[in-house]
């Protein structure tokens, strides 16, 4: 068993893997996994954020698949009983070729980069305070694990607190405390605004968007638009000058009825950061904001490949889009 009050690394660590957080995870935590996918028996490895030992209560299942054309599987487990699944169809890893992982812990969800590429972003469906394990299963080599507490990026934060983290090992008694240095975090993009990008095959059933970013300590309006051509399939407009947040789509230049109605209260703030997550269903948009559903958006422009194009615009500073 060891003890670390700064960031801990271990090198060539033995699979499976497990370590034990204790307090839990805290927003900034940030996780580095470096390994190469085996080219043997298994097609599937596992990284699991858990409560204890047990896999009964996972909060974040990241589950690399080399199968069909290759998948990643993200899901949530609670007292046994997994959750929905999110399939992301991207595969970023190759078999025998070294991989880089980055967990980064946020308030509103798990960031993930892969070789210093975004990946994902997976909303927290239960409070990440409550994983105090990290285990890595499956056939994958190891060579470096390593784990930074919220602090350790910020050079000018205060001291840095007690993190403790133990370890299991699969052999014995065997532990592999050898700090060393994690590599050069990866910079955040820059965004111009007004901002515009494509959505690679449109939009389909489980298709997710996710945009985060930072309202403007001065807000009045800014939005959010999926677009068909010149048509405006989804427009979603957060007015803090209304304290609203329409919803609408404009066909032929023409806007169409508002919709404002929402399951909470307006969760835009002025000056401080938020997080979208819409997913594609097939009679419907679902949106979420800072992980809280916020409403349901029916289709009125049902050819949902051709709408391919996303806008965003308005008093907002972005700082990440996924599409």
């Amino acid at each position: 068993m060891a003890l670390f009050s700064v960031p801990c690394s271990f090198m060539n660590p033995v699979v499976p893997f497990s370590g034990t957080i204790q307090g839990g995870l805290q927003d900034g935590h940030q996780i580095t996994v470096n390994g190469t996918a085996l080219h043997v028996c298994g097609t599937r490895f596992i990284v699991n954020f858990q409560t204890g030992f047990s896999d009964n209560d996972i909060a974040f299942h990241f589950n690399p698949r080399f199968e069909e054309s290759g998948y990643v599987v993200c899901n949530t487990k609670q007292k046994g009983r997994w959750g929905q699944e999110e399939r992301k169809m991207h595969m970023p890893f190759q078999m025998g070729i070294p991989f880089e992982i980055r967990f980064l812990v946020q308030s509103s969800g798990f960031q993930v980069m892969v070789n210093g590429n975004f990946f994902t972003n997976y909303i927290h469906r239960v409070p990440f305070h409550r994983v105090d394990n990290i285990s890595v299963t499956g056939p994958v080599k190891l060579t470096h694990f390593s784990f930074q507490p919220p602090s350790y990026w910020q050079a000018t934060a205060a001291p840095i607190t007690q993190t403790v983290v133990h370890t299991v090992q699969s052999t014995p008694g065997q532990m592999f405390p050898n700090p060393v240095m994690p590599p050069t975090a990866y910079p955040s993009p820059s965004y111009p605004m007004p901002f515009f990008t494509s959505i690679p095959r449109g939009l389909y059933p489980s298709k997710g968007i996710t945009i985060s970013g930072t309202v403007l300590p001065n807000a009045q309006r800014f939005h959010i638009n999926l677009r068909s051509g010149n048509d405006i399939a989804f427009h979603m407009n957060p007015r803090f000058d209304e304290y609203a947040v329409v919803r609408n789509t404009q066909k032929n230049n023409r806007w169409g009825r508002e919709e404002r109605g929402l399951t909470q209260n307006m969760p835009f703030v002025r000056g401080q950061a938020f997080l979208v997550w819409i997913k594609c269903e097939g009679h419907c948009l679902k949106v979420a904001v800072d992980g809280q559903h916020l409403f349901d958006y029916y289709h009125r422009l049902t050819n949902l490949p051709a709408i391919n194009n996303l806008e965003v615009g308005g008093d907002v500073q972005l700082t990440l889009v996924q599409t």
